[in-house]
């Protein structure tokens, strides 16, 4: 049974269809990457999640249960506008998020210094969050979304705005999340970031879900026949066989190779090994962020004729 089980839900506006159909099982302890294009209906789907919006059609459930209002106090939820009261302190600011989540005002306290900590933010406590950088603020709204340890968490875009070791910092902290048992939904663009964070991923397209499964299945399910071999040799064509790509611009030294219609990796890799000094071999794996800009594109062409 899933955590979070979004089934075939529908929301319309006057002359617009936000979400056609979707569905998608999140399971507990996993980190779900919902993605999809601008205006694909992802942040439509947050907030009836989140029990801001209505679906028309369709149902959410958490936990085996229909979700109701009451649920709110298990979500944790950074949305991609962030928002906080810049003239409050920010260790009062933290504390206030977590008594809104239904924390004593004792345990709010002691979870806001353990964050603060965390985060090298302790001398920061009494400062007023207008005085933070932004990347500051960004750390005290996602403590914010955290400080209660609910167990559904909703991040959309969490690595916005953060340089390369602050996003790390927050992606180790998302990860142990998700290790002490937090079930998370994971809203973004950036696929790189998919690739070292999720386990399963459902693509929306113009309102439908176009693309769902493990990041390992769906990669699977989109290569190409193409391996590339490590040789001190000059491999030449062999149109039976394979044909040669243009060198890979980060691995320069491995020979990029496209397999014919019907050639397995084995034979192949046979065939190569009898003829060539091989060291090394891998199968070459699309990225998701080539698979996203396929799939759009595929569907956005089948929408338009």
């Amino acid at each position: 049974m899933a955590y979070l089980d979004i089934n075939n839900v529908v929301k319309r506006y006057e002359g617009h269809t936000a979400l056609d159909g979707v569905s998608m099982q999140v399971e507990q302890g996993c980190i779900y990457g919902l993605l999809g294009p601008n205006g694909a209906g992802k942040s439509t789907l947050i907030r009836i999640i989140n029990r801001i919006l209505a679906a028309d059609e369709g149902s959410v459930t958490l936990n085996g249960k229909p979700m109701t209002d009451s649920d709110i106090t298990h979500i944790g939820y950074l949305p991609e506008e962030r928002g906080l009261y810049k003239k409050m302190k920010v260790g009062d600011h933290i504390v206030y998020l977590g008594r809104l989540k239904g924390m004593s005002k004792a345990d709010a306290v002691a979870s806001m210094h353990w964050w603060l900590d965390r985060f090298d933010l302790k001398k920061w406590e009494n400062n007023k969050v207008e005085t933070l950088s932004k990347g500051m603020q960004q750390k005290v709204q996602f403590i914010g979304t955290v400080i209660h340890r609910p167990p559904l968490l909703i991040f959309d875009e969490p690595f916005s705005g953060f340089d390369p070791v602050n996003a790390e910092q927050l992606k180790v902290e998302i990860l142990a999340l998700r290790d002490e048992g937090s079930t998370i939904l994971f809203s973004t663009h950036n696929m790189a970031s998919v690739e070292e964070v999720c386990q399963q991923i459902t693509l929306l397209n113009h309102a439908q879900v176009v693309l769902t499964g493990s990041v390992d299945e769906v990669k699977q399910q989109h290569k190409k026949n193409i391996i590339a071999v490590q040789t001190p040799d000059n491999i030449e064509a062999n149109e039976a066989l394979y044909t040669l790509l243009p060198p890979d611009p980060v691995k320069k030294q491995d020979t990029r190779i496209k397999l014919a219609p019907g050639v397995q990796v084995r034979d192949a890799i046979s065939w190569l090994n009898e003829h060539y000094l091989l060291t090394g071999f891998s199968e070459v794996l699309p990225s998701m962020n080539e698979i996203f800009i396929e799939t759009v594109k595929s569907k956005n062409v089948v929408s338009n004729e």
